[in-house]
């Protein structure tokens, strides 16, 4: 009788899964398709941008820096806004603002409006893009969970090798008259289609114990990364004056400031915009340097790469796309490798620095060899190789360097390693793009193919400390019966 009498509570329902989760995921995956294509299009479309508006060496590492600069300073504090006051609301908002942007650009008139649009686009795709993750978590049961985020690896890898053809393709074909306008205004449709799909589709969501907003700690970071892009994009052509020196110096201490506060708001109860005790953890730290020289140095190798193939190889701009597709190719076939091979952990992640740099000593040999009369086929096993290298890397980066921290980290961890990839980029175009330039202003007659291997010889030495410091990682990703370790 006890047996009859002794039954078990009823667990709680689970509630049932959002039913338009699969056409909400669409509308989140197309604004990723949106970001990652923006920020590729103008190291095609530079030459060409800069031939019709005019401008100095300086406006064609800016076009990409002023993306890359406002979209790390605010991705910091996008997620939490959507956490306050709405992932579904953020999203709209920010989709709107980038769609204006691309108008902004589209429209431009000289070189200093469309940099103020591309900083335009940035900030916006910075409110948007961070709440399909926390959108994600609320609309798919645990089961769906990694159908869903195993999509953004084929979206990316397929927009990568589609988005400079795309461009190139756009600015060749020239409809309308617009030239390289195109490549801003197709956003127009799509990120009408994009708001407009979002209020049907998407849910409105937002964090049951949302932190609050660190105005204090983002107005910091970006003075920091201002003041360390600026000096470093402007100063070639200002002759390098003491200022440019004192700015770069004055960034170094504006993020021991950062820091400085960060920690005190985090002492006195405040919710500070990265958790200080994240720098105290060697695999974190660890992590930001890894990411901060790797990506720098490969926003940098991109751009300098699209210039040296149009202004001193003379290809047209959809040529200059479509050279870039065996390294897009070699990305996807990268992450694949990774998959197969993840259980080695770091030697992945070192592995594909060590590919990458074998393909970066394959180009240096390409143009050394070839001159000024390089083809696009004599790029492509070298390219190949880059690539795959780099999707080896990419596969367990963000895994790898999340397993040394603790498990209430991990969203301002995430955060602040995705700013620092963007802020990366920002620094590798000012840095290379300004090398690039320095390098030609010192001759007489161009030499493109000198220029060019001794910016690869600089992209070597940046994978080489790239692979150095990955020392510094985890062996492994955390594994997921110890994510509480």
């Amino acid at each position: 009788m006890s047996a009859d009498v002794k039954t078990s509570a009823p667990s709680p329902p689970v509630p049932a899964a959002y039913r338009w989760r699969w056409v909400a995921l669409f509308v989140i995956l197309a604004a990723e398709v949106m970001d990652l294509i923006d920020a590729m299009v103008t190291n095609i479309a530079a030459p060409s941008i800069r031939e019709d508006l005019g401008g100095t060496p300086a406006t064609i590492q800016w076009l990409g820096a002023a993306y890359t600069l406002s979209m790390a300073v605010g991705l910091i504090t996008g997620g939490r806004l959507g956490d306050i006051f709405g992932r579904r609301r953020m999203f709209l908002i920010g989709a709107a603002g980038f769609t204006v942007g691309s108008l902004l650009c589209g429209i431009a008139q000289s070189p200093e409006m469309l940099v103020g649009a591309r900083v335009l686009q940035g900030l916006f795709g910075a409110v948007m893009l961070p709440q399909g993750l926390g959108m994600i978590k609320e609309m798919f049961p645990p089961d769906e969970m990694g159908k869903a985020f195993g999509l953004f690896g084929p979206v990316m890898g397929l927009s990568s090798v589609g988005g400079p053809i795309l461009a190139g393709w756009l600015v060749d074909a020239d409809f309308f008259g617009t030239g390289w306008r195109m490549i801003f205004l197709i956003n127009l449709p799509l990120g009408l289609a994009a708001i407009a799909a979002g209020l049907r589709f998407l849910p409105e969501s937002r964090s049951p114990h949302p932190l609050r907003l660190d105005v204090p700690g983002v107005l910091l970071a970006t003075l920091g990364g201002l003041l360390l892009v600026y000096p470093l994009v402007q100063g070639r052509e200002s002759g390098w004056p003491v200022w440019s020196f004192v700015m770069m110096g004055a960034s170094v201490a504006v993020f021991g400031i950062f820091g400085w506060f960060e920690s005190r708001k985090s002492r006195t109860g405040g919710d500070p915009l990265v958790v200080p005790s994240l720098f105290r953890k060697r695999a974190f730290t660890g992590g930001l340097v890894t990411g901060l020289v790797f990506f720098s140095s490969m926003a940098g190798f991109t751009l300098v790469f699209n210039l040296y193939t149009q202004i001193g190889l003379g290809y047209s701009t959809l040529q200059a796309g479509l050279v870039m597709i065996p390294w897009s190719l070699g990305m996807v076939a990268g992450f694949g490798v990774a998959q197969a091979v993840q259980r080695f952990g770091r030697k992945v992640l070192q592995g594909g620095v060590l590919v990458m740099l074998a393909g970066t000593l394959g180009l240096l040999f390409t143009v050394s060899a070839a001159g000024a009369t390089v083809t696009p086929w004599q790029f492509v096993p070298a390219l190949v190789v880059t690539g795959i290298g780099m999707g080896m890397l990419m596969a367990p980066f963000f895994d790898i360097v999340l397993a040394g921290v603790e498990q209430h980290e991990t969203g301002s961890a995430s955060g602040t390693l995705t700013a620092v990839q963007q802020l990366g980029g920002a620094f590798g175009v000012a840095l290379l793009g300004t090398v690039f330039f320095d390098l030609l202003a010192a001759q007489a007659v161009p030499d493109f193919g000198g220029v060019m291997a001794a910016i690869l010889w600089v992209v070597a030495g940046m994978l080489l400390l790239t692979f150095l410091v990955a020392f510094l990682l985890p062996r492994q990703a955390r594994q997921e019966e110890h994510a509480g370790h």
